[in-house]
């Protein structure tokens, strides 16, 4: 298990867990999110190649439609 923080709030995950799965596990639509990692924004290329480990920082941000 690691501990992270996601979106300022920490919470523990299976190990070796990506980006991708991490999106997956909380149901969001990886086309309309952007994720910050660990201070830097990570291109949607590098969801699937970019694993967590102990004490990373994530912050998903969701695009909304509007007018």
């Amino acid at each position: 298990m690691a501990k992270i923080q996601l979106n300022g709030k920490k919470i523990l995950i299976k190990s070796n867990l990506s980006i991708l799965g991490l999106l997956k596990k909380y149901k969001l639509n990886h086309k309309k999110v952007a994720i910050e990692y660990n201070g830097n924004i990570i291109p949607k290329t590098n969801y699937k190649k970019k694993f967590l480990k102990d004490k990373d920082k994530i912050e998903i941000v969701h695009f909304i439609g509007g007018g």
